[in-house]
């Protein structure tokens, strides 16, 4: 009679031990179900989030690849490949490595902003890993910056058999029309700088984003589209400058929309036509390369 007894209770421990281990491969099964579905969704996420950022806060870069890395059930990285045309010729930017989890994401705001460097009367902000400079625009709103309004055309037009991107920053907001009636057919216009934040910058580069687009053709759909894209990006309508924008110019007549500065590329000698122009406050330059006899400008 002990000794069934002893039986019964050894099967009975054994299913119970069965039954635990049967229930934690399943929840273990589970979460990795689960885990793998919610890192799935926010991978997508942020593959969007960085192509929406590019499209408005990345004056002339371009991705050249974006892939998956280190990928598993829980979490990985995403890196960003990026360029800069200037004028035809690619010139490398840095890399970003994002990374998603199960519990969410992260854009590489680390190497997206840039970095600011001091040296004697000479300040100036640079692409962390390539070390290039960065071109500023400055907001007609705000007065003062630090280190004072750069305006480069000259030093830029002494750099013979060059290419370059030059931050153009109009002294008041221009329309569309006034654009294409302002710069040069030599020159390429990369992209448009149509808002900021109003912040105090006499102290110092305060790293807010500048918002814009790259249209060539100044068109209402790029605008539209851009307004869009504006949307998306602040899904929550977390940013006030962004929804006071939207607010503003959503619903405005396209002829009424204003600019208030470009991106302009081409050869170093086809910036003369701008210096001294009423209508220019600011003028800094970016990227630049020598001019190689095996790749032709592309103006």
């Amino acid at each position: 009679m002990g000794s069934s007894i002893q039986k019964a209770l050894k099967k009975a421990k054994i299913k119970h031990w069965l039954s635990i281990v049967v229930i934690s491969m399943a929840s273990c099964l589970i979460l990795i179900f689960i885990s793998d579905s919610l890192s799935t969704r926010h991978t997508t996420q942020l593959h969007d989030r960085l192509f929406l950022e590019h499209r408005i806060s990345q004056p002339n870069v371009t991705i050249d690849s974006q892939v998956t890395a280190n990928n598993t059930a829980f979490g990985g990285n995403i890196i960003t490949n990026r360029s800069k045309n200037v004028d035809g010729y690619l010139i490398p930017w840095s890399t970003l490595t994002s990374s998603y989890s199960w519990m969410g994401s992260s854009v590489d705001f680390n190497e997206l902003t840039p970095g600011s460097h001091s040296s004697g009367k000479t300040d100036y902000e640079y692409d962390k890993q390539t070390k290039q400079k960065v071109a500023t625009f400055y907001n007609p709103a705000i007065k003062d910056y630090y280190g004072g309004v750069q305006n480069q055309l000259e030093a830029v037009g002494e750099l013979k058999n060059h290419v370059a991107e030059v931050a153009i920053s109009f002294k008041k907001p221009l329309t569309m029309k006034q654009v294409k009636d302002r710069i040069p057919e030599n020159l390429n216009i990369a992209w448009l700088y149509m808002h900021s934040e109003i912040a105090d910058e006499s102290k110092g580069p305060a790293g807010l984003p500048v918002y814009g687009y790259a249209d060539t053709e100044l068109s209402k759909d790029s605008f539209e589209t851009f307004i869009d894209d504006l949307k998306t990006y602040d899904s929550n309508n977390s940013v006030e400058a962004i929804q006071h924008y939207i607010n503003e110019n959503e619903h405005k007549p396209f002829n009424e929309v204003t600019v208030l500065g470009v991106m302009v590329t081409g050869q170093t000698k086809n910036f003369h036509e701008l210096i001294g122009k009423e209508f220019i406050r600011g003028a800094s330059v970016g990227v630049t390369a020598p001019v190689v006899p095996y790749i032709k400008p592309t103006k």
